[in-house]
């Protein structure tokens, strides 16, 4: 009966641990959603394997849970528009939004839900789910942040992220121009990603 008495006390104990902790766990994180007109995704690509061409993507949304104790331990959940595509040629704007590469009309978004953030030696690489065209590939980030938390004249808290990729184009079935063998492509198969992202507490 003693023994039974010591069990169920432990187990109590047990479980009021558990439930303080998590509680612990929740208090050190935040929630914060992306702020679309202070956010946006760069990118450059190759010409004809000689010059840089320069992009943005905006109209970012989304959520980041934030645990200042534990930054692994934070996740991140975004949306872009395909149709915001801009590369300050309207000609070229129209084709990639075309079904030869981005096909705006049956894929209007991208999106990226983070797996996991590991920091070494200072530096935090994110890897999370990219889908793109209407395939979903890993993808890895180097990222840096987050900022100081800073009020705007509105009261409201901000901070914000920046981060850096590289993608395969052909990987996610952007296959235009792909196949040429002799000489360079017109489009380069790899397309560097700059992340600028800014953040509001909810």
């Amino acid at each position: 009966m003693i023994l039974s008495k010591r069990k169920s006390l432990f187990s109590l104990a047990a479980a009021g641990i558990l439930i303080a902790a998590a509680g612990v766990a929740q208090a050190q994180s935040t929630t914060w959603s992306i702020d679309p007109a202070h956010s946006e995704a760069d990118f450059s690509v190759k010409h004809m394997g000689i010059s840089n061409v320069h992009g943005r993507l905006g109209n970012i949304t989304g959520a980041v849970t934030l645990n200042d104790k534990d930054i692994t331990q934070s996740q991140v959940k975004a949306t872009i528009q395909t149709a915001t595509v801009d590369t300050g040629v309207a000609q070229r704007d129209t084709h990639l939004k075309s079904a030869d590469f981005f096909d705006v009309a049956k894929y209007p978004q991208m999106t990226f839900e983070s797996t996991g953030i590991t920091k070494v030696d200072g530096e935090l690489k994110m890897t999370g789910n990219l889908t793109l065209h209407g395939v979903t590939k890993p993808v890895t980030l180097a990222v840096e942040g987050p900022s100081k938390e800073q009020l705007d004249p509105y009261g409201k808290t901000r901070r914000a992220f920046s981060a850096t990729t590289t993608i395969h184009r052909q990987d996610f079935g952007l296959l235009w121009n792909g196949n040429l063998k002799s000489g360079d492509t017109v489009i380069g198969d790899d397309v560097k990603v700059e992340l600028d992202i800014e953040v509001i507490k909810q």
